[in-house]
């Protein structure tokens, strides 16, 4: 991940300037929102098309993140009430697959994302789903765009030096607008706090700006997160201050221990299965420590995890987690883990990487490992490692050649007839037929069992639901 702004130290020595300074900061920032017609934008509706990539997903560390293409996107500002709705339809971008974030794409694909003040959800099959998870990104995105950084700096005490503007949102960004001749928002550099790497910059570029029945908004829309694009989208058409109405729903509302509910059961002596969410882990008691399989999502979520573990088995520490891969949402609590001292276990085509996210500093956000001052210990496997203590044998294994992701690695319990991993098979829910064709993350993973010559009974996915490797085959179209 490429360095951070040297400039985030010296925004927290001029957020309280001098009376004189803020009049002059106003006094610009007050004529680049009359220029742009900020002052009357009370909400906004944004269309057009264009190439978003997952980040946070690439196939291997320091590779650009999977490409999607956006057939079309409706963005619904109001920055009244701090709320932001996004509408897109997306198609596969990757041919073949390659990477995370959801692939393949079978045909069309809708995503709904919404943020209201402190609110952030998703609506999953028509039905809302609270995702905090997202808020700070999803702030970033409507206080990021041309007319909302402008909005945000007047509001927060933003020093301006010549063309530039820098302002603060504590705990969420740090963020620096730059203005052009004409004073219009031409790009905004901003750093907000990720589970994975601590400070994550964020650079947006707006230009050929066109006037849309008065208010003036760039057609073209570049962003970048940790130096590779997340986004190049073209504007279409812009109407303002339309009906913006976006309410926080009940469900939303009302949601509470998003990450840290978790369903503990038993699948073996010893062997425990973590649910309660959309990430799952799982638990295995050697004589005198612990493993965990996967730290996920983020700090709370892998709190709430070690402390379920060291209620299975009290007095056991925790020693080792075992990453599955370096993706975002499957590495987001590894921060936390290595902040209790946990050795962190990963693929060796991703232990550079990890070792230089864990060590990353938190400064936006300071979060459990910023503050513990520990320097994280990760041990990197190539095809195979087996952990033993005389009793219990524990495998973890390469899935090699899955175009999902270089590094992932499966955990087998050969005495068990256990097999957790993520990603590449995700059983439907009960009663469910499974996709077809297959995917071929799927395949691979199949392909591999085979190889391995592994003797497994049940699955343990990271996400979905334990189920007998019975449903594997038939997901793979294979007889036993």
């Amino acid at each position: 991940m490429r360095q951070c702004f040297t400039w985030i130290a010296a925004v927290l020595l001029l957020c309280t300037p001098a009376a004189s300074q803020a009049q002059s900061a106003r006094a610009t920032l007050e004529g680049v929102a009359k220029a742009m017609s900020t002052v009357d934008v009370k909400s906004l509706e944004v269309s057009g098309s264009g190439v978003q990539f997952a980040a946070g997903q690439s196939y291997t560390p320091g590779q650009p993140w999977p490409r999607f293409l956006i057939k079309s996107q409706t963005r619904v500002i109001n920055y009244e009430t701090a709320s932001l709705g996004e509408e897109t339809i997306r198609l596969q971008g990757e041919n073949p697959p390659r990477g995370g974030g959801v692939q393949p794409v079978r045909g069309e694909q809708r995503l709904s994302f919404y943020v209201s003040g402190d609110q952030a959800w998703n609506v999953v099959a028509q039905a809302p789903v609270s995702a905090p998870i997202a808020l700070i990104e999803r702030q970033m995105q409507l206080w990021s765009t041309p007319h909302g950084v402008i909005r945000a700096a007047l509001a927060n005490g933003a020093t301006v030096q010549g063309r530039t503007v820098t302002f603060a949102l504590a705990g969420r960004m740090m963020v620096r607008a730059t203005l052009s001749d004409q004073n219009l928002v031409e790009r905004v550099d901003a750093v907000i706090p990720n589970a994975v790497v601590g400070d994550l910059p964020v650079e947006t570029t707006y230009s050929d700006y066109r006037d849309f029945g008065g208010v003036k908004f760039p057609t073209r829309i570049r962003q970048s997160a940790g130096g590779f694009p997340t986004l190049d989208f073209t504007v279409t058409d812009v109407k303002a201050n339309g009906a913006a109405d976006i309410p926080v729903p009940d469900a939303v509302r009302q949601a509470t221990g998003v990450y840290t509910r978790v369903a503990t059961q038993m699948v073996a002596d010893g062997v425990w299965y973590l649910t309660g969410g959309s990430h799952h882990s799982v638990v295995i008691e050697m004589q005198d420590h612990l493993i965990v399989v996967e730290g996920p999502l983020n700090e709370e979520r892998a709190m709430a995890v070690l402390a379920e573990a060291r209620g299975l088995a009290p007095g056991k520490p925790v020693k080792y987690v075992v990453a599955s891969h370096h993706h975002f949402d499957h590495s987001g609590g590894l921060r936390a883990f290595a902040s209790e001292g946990v050795t962190v276990i990963t693929h060796e085509s991703s232990r550079a990487f990890l070792e230089q996210a864990l060590g990353a500093p938190a400064t936006v956000l300071q979060d459990r490992m910023a503050k513990s001052g520990r320097k994280p210990t990760v041990e990197g496997v190539k095809d195979k490692r087996v952990m033993t203590d005389g009793t219990r044998t524990v495998e973890i294994h390469h899935i090699a050649g899955n175009a999902h992701c270089e590094g992932l690695l499966m955990v087998y319990l050969p005495k068990e007839k256990l097999l957790s991993e993520a990603d590449v098979f995700t059983p439907p829910p009960a009663g469910t037929a499974p996709a077809m064709p297959p995917s071929p993350f799927t395949v691979s993973f199949a392909d591999n069992l085979k190889q391995l010559n592994l003797a497994v009974d049940r699955l343990l996915p990271l996400h979905g639901r334990l189920v007998p490797i019975a449903d594997l085959h038939t997901a793979v179209g294979h007889g036993h």
